[in-house]
Formats: structure tokens, C-alpha cells, sequence
């Protein structure tokens, strides 16, 4: 048996050596064997997966991702799949057609093997899905079945989406890669926003060449397929604004850091600009007033239906949300961004937190994204790698962040960070391979 990342099992397909089916076949074998457990499927026909694996394996090759399941967050609208959102207001609700990265992906060849479990709307209370490597432990949210279906080999790849850190976030919770383009990178036509400001579609893989190759397909070329090592500079923030990290984390990042520039990075500490700690404050003057008017219908026409959370947290918004603070949050938003260009002049990308620790015990959080939402906030590219594991046996990742719109700069520098972290990579039994298949 061997293992494979998405992008491998695309070649072996693309060059008749491996079948769609098979590929197809070993992640229902998977689903099987954990579903009852890790819980992170909303939607799954075994049986049309199977017929578009076949269909796949008779067919000419289409594009990049031919014969290679994925795994949509149901948020994101399928002509062919329920898309309920997450919600009981949308529950059996069929789109007409599919949202952009969908049709995209399907373009190119890729398997829709079924919708994974979201919270409500992106927003509400963590949902059914647990930790892969511990069902005690949230596994991060919103992209919460995305994430887990990813890290526990159920799926070599997925889509998530992120308006605070609802890829970042579970990414490093369940120990995989998770990627979250700049701002309007990628078109999200068809996904159920929930602030159109900061929102943008989120890839989930185990590699980073796998979420390059799947950013190429979904931003149409924009960013280029294969992604190559670079010897990066990085600059490692001081995030301490933004509040304390678990002990074993702050532990991981510098141990990092040290790995890293062994491995020949040149790395350079950056003073936290003057105006971070006001960062979280714009984030929510912005969120809550385009949150407030993107569910307008649902506020208006369903307000009962909503998971009593999810209405509360409506509730709170309405109450602070003004025009005039929406404005001034605009401002200020924009004026930060202008402003962080400035942490990029002697570095390619940034290091910092990908979340305060481990995912915590239980499921009233998903966890805490203070140190994945400001980089919404500035619309910056971002991703997560594994680089270790915490007091509790769970994963924690690194965050790097890129400048605006140099997302080909991130990846580079993102394979140069991975390859340099091979031999701590996640090895517990607790995280499967992709997928097998016998020589």
C-alpha cells in the first residue's frame, strides 16, 4: 500500500496507472470505517460517486483535477446536492446551479463525492462533527466537516470557505494544510455569504502543492498550478496585541523558527505595528453591519427557525450595528490595509499563530480566532501548516501570511516551511493517509 496527496493521485490517473474508481472506492471505505465517529458528512451518495468515477475512467482526461474526489462545505451551492447551509430553514433545498468553484472544479475533471457539515450559516454553534484525533475535541469551525474529513483521509482535498478563521482555524486543529486566498482571488458566486467584505472561499488539503494546484483551477489561472520551493524571508510578528498563547504553542512557534532558519531562511523579528491591537475592534464594526444586512430575509421571514445561538448572535448585531459604525469601520479597515503593506518590506511572508492552541475540549467553541480574523480584516492570503503537537496529543499549526494579491509568493514560501518541517509532520496513527492504493 502506498500513500498519496490529491495531486499525486491526479498524475497516477492522468497517466493510466490508477483509476478514478479506485481512488473513489478507498475514501467510502474510509467514510465507512470513521463517519459514526468523526461525523463530517452532511450529504454522501456512494453510489453517483461511484458512476462519476466510472464515467471519469472512460472518459478523456478534462483538466488538472480529473478523477480526484472533493468535498464541498455546505455553504457553497451543488445543482445536484442539497445545500441547506448549515441551516433547518434551508433544509432539502436544491440550487439551481452551482457556484462558481464548483463548476470550476467539475470543468477540470473533479469527483463531487458529497457536502460536508458547516456550522449554521458559517456562524451558529459548533455542529455534529468531532476532532479526527480526539471526538472529545472540537475540530474547529466553520469548515468544520471539510477539515475533518481531510484530516482523517476521507477526502484528499475540500472546500471550506472564511470570513474570521473558519479555515485556518480547523485546519490546524485536525492537523492538515488550509489556505485562504487574497480577498476576491477567487469568485464566490453561489456561496452563502456571510460578510461580503472579508468573505472568501477556503482549500483544504495534506500538502501544499495540493491547494496550490486547486487554487490554480478555482481563481481560472490567476494563480499559477505548480508551486516550487522558494528560500524565503520571513518575518516573525509580534501578535502579542492580540492576546497570550498556550505555553506549548508558543513553545512549537519558536522551536519553528529555529528549524526554519537552520533549513537556511533568513528570519527577522517585526515589531507589532502601533495600531494591531485596535485590528479585532474594525473587524467587528465591519462584520456585524454586512452580517446584519446579507441575512435581511431570513431575519425578516424565518427569525424563529434560526438555532437560538445563531438568533442571539443576530440579535447582538442588530443592537450595535449602525450605518455610521459600518462607515467608520470601512475607514479604518481601509486605512489598515494601506498600512500593512509596510510589514513586508524586508520579508516575503509573515509567521505567526495559527490559533492559541490545540482545540479545546468540547463543543459549546469552535475556538478562538483572534489570530485568524485580523488577516480577513486586511483581506491578506494566509495558510496553515502542521508543526507539531500539543499537551493534549493534538495538532497546532503555523500561520504564514502573505501580502495582498502574492499568494504565488505565499505557496513558495509555504513548500520551502514544509519541507523544511518533513521530519516533524504529523506520524500518529490517529492521522491516515490520503489515499491507498495497491501497486
Amino acid at each position: 500500500m502506498k500513500e498519496l496527496t490529491a495531486l499525486e493521485a491526479a498524475h497516477l490517473i492522468a497517466a493510466g496507472q490508477l483509476t478514478s474508481e479506485t481512488v473513489v472506492r478507498s475514501c467510502l471505505e474510509r467514510i465507512k470505517a470513521l463517519e459514526a465517529s468523526v461525523q463530517a458528512w452532511e450529504h454522501l451518495d456512494a453510489d453517483e460517486a461511484i458512476a462519476q468515477a466510472r464515467l471519469a475512467d472512460r472518459s478523456n482526461i478534462r483538466g488538472p483535477l480529473h478523477g480526484v474526489p472533493l468535498a464541498i462545505k455546505d455553504v457553497i451551492d451543488t445543482m445536484d446536492m442539497p445545500t441547506a447551509y448549515g441551516s433547518r430553514i434551508y433544509r432539502g433545498h436544491r440550487p439551481a446551479s452551482d457556484a462558481t468553484c464548483v463548476a470550476l472544479a467539475r470543468a477540470t475533471g473533479a469527483i463531487i463525492l458529497g457536502k460536508t457539515v458547516t456550522t449554521e450559516f458559517g456562524l451558529g454553534p459548533s455542529g455534529k462533527t468531532r476532532n479526527p484525533h480526539n471526538p472529545a475535541h472540537t475540530p474547529g469551525g466553520s469548515s468544520s466537516g471539510s477539515a475533518a474529513a481531510v484530516g482523517c483521509g476521507m477526502v484528499p482535498w475540500a472546500f471550506g470557505t472564511q470570513t474570521w478563521g473558519s479555515v485556518i482555524r480547523p485546519a490546524s486543529f485536525c492537523g492538515i494544510v488550509g489556505y485562504k486566498p487574497t480577498y476576491g482571488k477567487a469568485d464566490v458566486t453561489g456561496i452563502k455569504t456571510l460578510a461580503g467584505g472579508l468573505d472568501t472561499l477556503g482549500l483544504l488539503a495534506r500538502s501544499v502543492a495540493d491547494v496550490g494546484l486547486l487554487a490554480s483551477v478555482v481563481t481560472g489561472g490567476r494563480i499559477a498550478a505548480e508551486t516550487l520551493p522558494q528560500t524565503p524571508r520571513i518575518g516573525f510578528l509580534d501578535t502579542s496585541p492580540l492576546g497570550s498563547l498556550d505555553p506549548a504553542t508558543q513553545n512549537l512557534l519558536a522551536e519553528t523558527v529555529r528549524r526554519l532558519s537552520q533549513g537556511g531562511a533568513q528570519i527577522h523579528d517585526v515589531p507589532s505595528p502601533a495600531s494591531m491591537a485596535s485590528w479585532p475592534e474594525i473587524l467587528g464594526l465591519v462584520y456585524r453591519w454586512e452580517m446584519v444586512q446579507a441575512f435581511a430575509w431570513e431575519r425578516l421571514y424565518r427569525r424563529d427557525e434560526f438555532q437560538p445561538e445563531t438568533r442571539q448572535a443576530f440579535e447582538r448585531c442588530e443592537r450595535s450595528a449602525t450605518p455610521k459604525s459600518y462607515e467608520v469601520g470601512l475607514a479604518r479597515a481601509n486605512e489598515a490595509r494601506a498600512g500593512c503593506a509596510s510589514l513586508f518590506t524586508d520579508c516575503d511572508v509573515l509567521l505567526v499563530p495559527a490559533a492559541v492552541g490545540e482545540a479545546p475540549e468540547g463543543f459549546e467553541s469552535t475556538g478562538d480566532a483572534r489570530f485568524n480574523g485580523v488577516w480577513s480584516m486586511l483581506q491578506l492570503p494566509c495558510l496553515t501548516l502542521p508543526m507539531g503537537r500539543g499537551g493534549a496529543g493534538l495538532p497546532i499549526g503555523l500561520q504564514l501570511v502573505g501580502s495582498r494579491g502574492e499568494d504565488a509568493r505565499l505557496l513558495r514560501a509555504a513548500c520551502f516551511v514544509e519541507a523544511c518541517l518533513a521530519g516533524t509532520r504529523l506520524t500518529s496513527k490517529s492521522t491516515p493517509p490520503s489515499i491507498r492504493h495497491s501497486p
